[in-house]
């Protein structure tokens, strides 16, 4: 629903560097109001899939120019509600809408429907082979949370709403509660691209409300067929119990936990010791750390270059400023997170940022620790969101990849290397492809590609399905799965799947690519 036609039930749009609310109180949904959003969905599922991967692809870039033609009221509304800078909603909204027309070019390519056919063999011994033929369909209506560190990218039409619609999915999505005017600015454009390119009126639908019962009921009901979540393990688990309690259980793709552990390589830390730390802490302190691939973990082997790095990192991040994070709940339990290292008897704080002044100001941290405490302790290696990272001291090469062998699975691993460090990363590339979804050299994590290559995602509890990705073009097989076609007749067959009727599409012919 647009803000204007929404009830007032007092869910208020909040100044994040004030904390104050902002215009009139915009619509809450209750648990009430899903079953009217799924009956919808589930209405316009059989017509919208029905469509053709062009009139799609018009879709979705329809929804990039309608985005686009918000102008600057969405820019202001999303720094408002968030507290990023200008600069970064600006490029947040180029990935958004670039998002979507990524998959406007996976539908022309074709690839993603899975075309593949066997053509029958009646004269084989000794038995014949069937006709088999093969394509994609689409799940049915997905659910899809906002996140609250991406307003444009992770959130209303993001990459699981772009991802969905291109598969072919009606889409519902639980708006952010933290950003409920950039949510409904970007719903009403979504809408206005239904209307002006004829798509069912359920193609999107959206619900807005803050606690956990409206979420819950929508995985809930049987009609929705797949959940895309970004944000915490917590809501991400409960969620998955969710699902899976269901009559009909259903897949859920959630991004949850990370600390994206960096590996500092002997050669490299003694060559650049130093600019590799001014370099951490430039990454770090990136949008007060409110990334998922934020490097809230270091590795390193005692030795030549680690102190320089350590005095590097220590005097970059003492001029760190405090930056606005993106509620007060958060702020808070950044807090608790930085608290428990400060307390812990086995880490020591490094160094700290600056102080801020105003509300919800994060103070940025290092701390460190060495590798049999990290061991013992699993806690020191959860995530703590924000611009806060813990460096681990190993005494050789054995006890740093026995530290990445005991960690969680993560969304990235980083390799900084010069190369005389190459047999010493050989030796943990093969870890890291266990432990982790995207691994990078001489990089940092922070800032994901949106590219046919990427994979945004990673063993549990990075993910709860570490075999997909929620960034790139992957991302669409999440929402799709393979029908197979034994013996149909030309005309029961989809159009696709008929002798010449793939249209340019790649096919896999009697296992041969065309």
């Amino acid at each position: 629903m647009d803000a204007a036609t929404l009830d007032h039930t007092g869910l208020r749009s909040i100044d994040a560097a004030t904390g104050e609310s902002v215009g009139e109180p915009f619509a809450g949904h209750g648990v009430g109001d899903v079953d009217a959003v799924c009956a919808a969905a589930a209405a316009a599922f059989p017509t919208y899939r029905a469509t053709d991967a062009e009139a799609r692809a018009t879709f979705l870039e329809r929804i990039g120019e309608e985005i686009l033609a918000l102008g600057d009221e969405l820019i202001e509304a999303a720094c408002r509600e968030s507290g990023l800078p200008r600069a970064r909603i600006e490029g947040e909204r180029g990935r958004t809408v670039g998002q979507l027309k990524l998959f406007a070019g996976v539908l022309r390519e074709g690839g993603w429907m899975g075309l593949r056919v066997d053509p029958a063999q009646p004269d084989r011994a000794p038995l014949p082979r069937p006709d088999l033929r093969l394509r994609n369909v689409p799940l049915g209506p997905v659910a899809v949370f906002g996140a609250s560190n991406f307003p444009l990218a992770f959130s209303t039409a993001g990459g699981d709403t772009a991802s969905a619609l291109a598969a072919g999915c009606p889409v519902i999505v639980k708006q952010h509660p933290a950003h409920p005017h950039t949510g409904a600015l970007v719903a009403r454009a979504i809408r206005a691209a239904v209307a002006a390119t004829g798509m069912p009126e359920g193609t999107f639908g959206d619900l807005v409300g803050a606690g956990n019962e409206l979420g819950g009921a929508l995985v809930a009901d049987p009609r929705i067929a797949a959940v895309g979540f970004t944000g915490s393990r917590g809501g991400g688990l409960a969620l998955v119990k969710i699902a899976q309690a269901r009559a009909v259980p259903i897949p859920v793709y959630a991004e949850m936990s990370s600390i994206n552990p960096v590996v500092l390589c002997p050669a490299a830390l003694a060559s650049r010791g130093a600019a590799l730390g001014a370099a951490f802490v430039a990454s770090l302190t990136m949008g007060a750390g409110q990334f998922c691939t934020n490097p809230g973990l270091v590795l390193a082997v005692e030795g030549e270059g680690l102190d320089a790095f350590v005095d590097a990192a220590a005097a970059a991040l003492g001029e760190a400023a405090a930056q606005v994070m993106l509620t007060q709940g958060i702020h808070a339990a950044y807090e608790k997170g930085i608290g428990a290292l400060s307390s812990h008897a086995d880490v020591t704080e490094v160094a700290r940022g600056k102080v801020g002044e105003g509300v919800a100001r994060g103070q940025a941290a290092f701390f460190s620790t060495d590798a049999k405490a990290f061991l013992a302790d699993a806690a020191l290696g959860h995530e703590v969101f924000g611009a806060s990272s813990l460096l681990v001291r190993c005494a050789d090469a054995a006890e740093l990849e026995a530290v990445l062998a005991a960690a969680e699975g993560q969304l990235t691993a980083t390799l900084q290397m010069d190369e005389a460090d190459t047999d010493f990363a050989a030796r943990l590339v093969p870890v890291l492809e266990l432990k982790a979804g995207r691994i990078l050299v001489n990089g940092w994590p922070t800032g994901v590609e949106v590219a046919h290559a990427m994979v945004h995602g990673g063993p549990f509890p990075a993910t709860s399905d570490g075999r997909t990705t929620s960034v790139g073009s992957l991302a669409i097989d999440r929402f799709l799965r393979p029908v197979s076609y034994q013996n149909l007749p030309d005309a029961l067959l989809p159009a696709v799947l008929r002798d010449g009727g793939a249209g340019g599409a790649p096919v896999l012919h009697d296992g041969k690519r065309r």
